[in-house]
């Protein structure tokens, strides 16, 4: 399989060299943590010439005998070597049992750099402050970027590459194939087989059925405000008995697994995130096509997830903004930087174009505002509002 270099994500790896930190790669499955792992390696190799590396790859037969933690912690305190800089390097970490006891006793000793990947189901964001009693840096990995593409397939042509990317997604597994449906048949083999099979095991799901309609009712519904109680009664009307408690508890798990990314609303007027509906947004977004099909494309939908992951990638936490009862697509933060963000796929309509600006207008402070559309021309300017094509905008120009 061809391989590019994830910058991005290297040089967080890199930038956390020596420090007491766990180093711990999460994301949804196939969206390459264990590529990440072996690119790390071979900069240590290259660049510290006093490393000694110990690396364990659980997929490969050959580490059976470490998937107890007794035998994992031996292992690598055996291969420890003084007077050199000792890096763990453990990939599908949750295959060890116990896999907890052995990395908080390596972390004690002071002695390892350590960097695992694991299971997104089973090496949740939320529960490493739980696992690990040493602090632990948390490098997100997500799906190939529009960038990455384009850098994968040598594109030249930004425009046709998007529309390509549209439909392909960021799952490279999925590039290996040469017919778009092999593709999709990849695709939802890792959403069906490894994401909500994780999701089954981790939380002993009884009804994995259920979960499934949860999935493709969000999928469907991606960019629209959704609540447990809206799909609990959708499915309720389709002859699913279901109460919005469980349907919560299965939007948590998705989510935990980074299947779908939760995005809340916020009150730019009065300062104040809200509670009620939020949007759900998929790692990537050709699980939708791979899963519902391609008749009913809703370009603008396709976009707007995109831009979400777009923004998530690059560090911003991200809200759904509401204004005077008037949405605002997404509200990016971080640190003092703020951005006003409108998504269209089409603005060529003199309607269309107003709906999209003049929620933007009505916002007093001086942050930028920007709309983000297939607009296949220059970055321009409309009333201190910037008009920039996406393609444009997902390659930093």
């Amino acid at each position: 399989m061809k391989l590019i270099e994830r910058k991005q994500y290297l040089d967080k790896m890199v930038g956390v060299i020596g420090t007491p930190d766990i180093k711990v790669l999460t994301g949804v499955r196939r969206s390459g943590k264990s590529k990440l792992l072996e690119a790390f390696k071979s900069y240590v190799q290259k660049n510290i010439p006093n490393a000694n590396i110990i690396h364990i790859n659980f997929n490969l037969s050959k580490y059976d005998n470490l998937k107890g933690y007794k035998a994992l912690n031996e292992y690598i305190e055996s291969n420890y070597a003084e007077d050199k800089e000792n890096f763990v390097l453990i990939d599908e970490i949750q295959m060890c049992n116990g896999f907890e006891l052995c990395i908080n006793n390596l972390h004690a000793t002071e002695m390892y750099d350590i960097y695992i990947t694991g299971s997104n189901a089973f090496l949740l964001s939320s529960d490493l402050a739980t696992l690990f009693t040493g602090r632990t840096f948390e490098i997100k990995v997500y799906p190939f970027s529009f960038a990455e593409y384009v850098q994968y397939f040598g594109l030249t042509d930004k425009y046709t590459a998007f529309d390509r990317y549209m439909l392909e997604g960021g799952m490279s597994g999925s590039y290996l194939y040469k017919e778009q449906e092999d593709k999709f048949d990849y695709i939802e083999n890792v959403f069906d087989t490894l994401i909500l099979r994780d999701i089954r095991q981790k939380y002993n799901i009884k009804n994995p059925a259920l979960m499934d309609r949860i999935s493709q009712f969000l999928m469907d519904n991606v960019s629209n405000l959704t609540s447990a109680r809206s799909i609990a009664d959708t499915l309720t009307s389709n002859k699913d008995k279901i109460n919005h408690k469980t349907v919560g508890n299965y939007l948590n798990y998705l989510c935990n697994a980074f299947a779908f990314y939760k995005i809340r609303r916020y009150d730019i007027k009065g300062k104040k995130y809200l509670t009620t509906n939020d949007k759900y947004y998929l790692s990537d977004h050709a699980f939708r096509y791979a899963k519902l099909g391609i008749k009913n494309l809703d370009n603008g939908r396709v976009i707007e997830n995109i831009v979400a992951m777009e923004l998530l990638r690059r560090g911003y936490e991200v809200y759904v903004g509401v204004l005077y009862k008037k949405e605002i697509d997404f509200v990016a933060l971080k640190r003092s930087e703020k951005i006003y963000i409108q998504v269209s796929d089409n603005i060529t309509l003199p309607e269309t174009f107003k709906r999209e600006v003049e929620p933007l207008l009505k916002i007093k402070d001086a942050y930028p505002k920007i709309v983000i559309a297939r607009t296949r021309n220059p970055e321009y300017q409309y009333e201190g509002v910037k008009i920039v094509d996406v393609a444009d905008w997902l390659l930093g120009k």
